[in-house]
């Protein structure tokens, strides 16, 4: 089941070429069991996680439950996770569909609730609902003191750098559910053959069920301690030169 995977460490390990790999959990906005037990996990694995985290839902219960949380950075998730696309196109809350100014300044204001929320974890990177934003929003991110951002699928050029996802662990179209472990670990081989980037792993812990988490365990078990790879935080790779 995890052949080609440890066959891709394996190899990584045996010519000194480490693959980074990074944690990316979206939509946390509060203290509970399921985050509990993503941080329970994360931290006995000694796997550093970003959280995507939405700054109109969130507010110090979540500080709180952060502040002594090891291996933690909090990232920008949009402003309030709202769906401002017409019916019959994709969901999008940084699309085309409103005024410029408005999503900026919806932007900023997480920013800065966000950076006082979390002094010692906010990291300035932002996660578009959906994964998805318009062109013209991410010139505008720099101003706003973004230095990252971050989508699901290939990196492309940007103005800014991009620090992608590239595996998503839940069948979101068919039964949504936790995907087989065979299929995520051939993806996560395939993405550290086909370049040196970071392979970003995508989890959404409020809907996990049984396969996620047990797929959660058995991957940290696998790599957490594997020659071929090494976990990486997002400030790390933001810091990164």
């Amino acid at each position: 089941m995890t052949t080609s995977l440890i066959r891709a460490l394996d190899l990584r390990a045996a010519n000194g070429n480490p693959a980074k790999l990074w944690l990316r959990d979206d939509d946390a906005t509060e203290p509970t069991a399921a985050l509990d037990h993503l941080l329970s996990l994360t931290a006995a694995a000694n796997v550093p996680v970003t959280l995507a985290v939405i700054p109109a839902d969130s507010g110090a219960a979540l500080a709180n439950r952060l502040d002594t949380a090891q291996g933690v950075s909090v990232a920008v998730h949009g402003w309030s996770h709202t769906n401002h696309a017409p019916a019959g196109e994709k969901k999008q809350e940084l699309g085309p569909h409103r005024p410029t100014d408005q999503i900026l300044a919806e932007l900023a204001r997480g920013f800065s609730h966000l950076a006082q929320l979390h002094p010692q974890q906010f990291t300035p990177a932002l996660v578009p609902p959906w994964n998805r934003i318009a062109p013209h929003i991410i010139t505008e991110l720099p101003a706003l003191g973004f230095k990252a951002l971050s989508v699901y699928g290939p990196e492309a050029a940007a103005d800014l750098p991009l620090f992608n996802t590239h595996v998503d662990v839940i069948d979101w179209r068919g039964s949504r559910s936790g995907r087989p472990d065979a299929v995520l670990m051939d993806e996560i081989a395939h993405a550290m053959q086909r370049s040196d980037a970071p392979v970003g792993l995508l989890t959404h812990h409020l809907v996990h069920d049984a396969q996620v988490w047990g797929f959660l365990t058995r991957l940290f078990a696998l790599t957490a301690t594997h020659p071929g790879c090494r976990w990486v935080s997002l400030p790390d790779l933001i810091a990164s030169p």
